[in-house]
């Protein structure tokens, strides 16, 4: 089993993006690392009130191309307090993309101890310190906190030549810890938060496959297979059914539907982790259809702006 221990990266991290290569295109990557400072900022606000964090490129490595970042922190002028900086704002950042990467998926495991938070998926166990994952819930209260991480995540998955990032502890690593693969990009980049408390909303565009269809408009469910579990939600675009009873379309088990989804989550109050509610799945939209025997594409193209 593979262990991301996030104490090895509390003062600084090696960002690798997978491409294919050395090069990366410069805006991708200076957007990333712009967007990655400015959660740093807002984490640093909450967690270290009258210092100044700023972040520093430190070094530039091949095996496809490796940032390595660290944070210095400025204490202000008028600060007459003995207390020092927590040097974790890091550490905040890491145990942020691995929760809401590994912590989405269906066979996940957290363990809540009094020094640390273990979260299993798969073969992958990443260790988080408890006072790193305590501040983190105080950091994700900040709207700039979030949106920082957003971005970064947004920019890579807008350039198709990223193929997965991972954060390595310094730039030569024994063991290279398993990256995030592309696919779980839009966790970060399409979480769009619309509460900051217990309860939030993300939408995500993603594929669902049919195993029951309800054929007529309104709040009735479908039943689909998302990422291994089976949920149930209902499909709320027009044109989609417009469609559907022009006969441009035919619908069958098994057939792939490519669309915006709406999730309902709830923060668990023991992991601070978002968990999706049972009966919390819209179709807002759907883009594209496969049907299974053929695998032909079809777009539906509406109009809407995707992104």
């Amino acid at each position: 089993m593979e262990t991301v221990d996030v104490r090895r990266l509390e003062r600084s991290f090696v960002i690798r993006f997978g491409c294919e290569g050395t090069r990366i295109n410069a805006y991708t990557l200076a957007t990333t690392l712009v967007a990655i400072s400015d959660a740093a900022k807002a984490a640093n606000a909450t967690v270290n009130p009258g210092y100044e964090i700023e972040i520093l490129v430190e070094g530039l490595g091949d095996g496809s191309f490796k940032a390595q970042i660290r944070a210095v922190y400025h204490a202000a002028k008028n600060l007459f307090s003995k207390q020092t900086a927590r040097e974790i704002v890091i550490a905040i950042i890491a145990a942020y993309i691995y929760e809401h990467t590994l912590g989405q998926r269906p066979d996940v495991k957290v363990i809540v101890e009094t020094d640390e938070v273990v979260i299993t998926q798969g073969d992958t166990r990443v260790v988080i310190p408890r006072d790193v994952h305590d501040s983190m819930q105080q950091a994700i209260r900040v709207p700039e906190f979030g949106s920082g991480v957003s971005r970064a995540f947004e920019a890579l998955q807008n350039d198709p030549a990223i193929t997965d990032m991972s954060l390595w502890p310094q730039m030569q690593e024994a063991r290279p810890p398993p990256p995030i693969p592309r696919n779980d990009f839009q966790l970060l980049s399409r979480a769009a938060v619309l509460d900051q408390g217990d309860k939030r909303e993300i939408v995500e565009t993603t594929e669902l496959q049919i195993t029951r269809a309800i054929l007529e408009r309104g709040r009735k469910r479908w039943q689909f297979v998302w990422r291994g579990v089976r949920i149930s939600a209902p499909v709320l675009d027009d044109l989609f059914y417009d469609r559907f009873f022009a006969h441009e379309v035919t619908i069958a088990p098994g057939d792939v539907l490519r669309v915006r989804l709406r999730v309902r989550q709830s923060r668990d109050p023991d992991t601070g982790i978002y968990l999706n509610d049972i009966n919390g799945y819209e179709v807002e939209e759907v883009l594209e259809h496969r049907p299974k025997a053929r695998q032909i594409r079809g777009d539906f193209a509406s109009g809407k702006n995707e992104g």
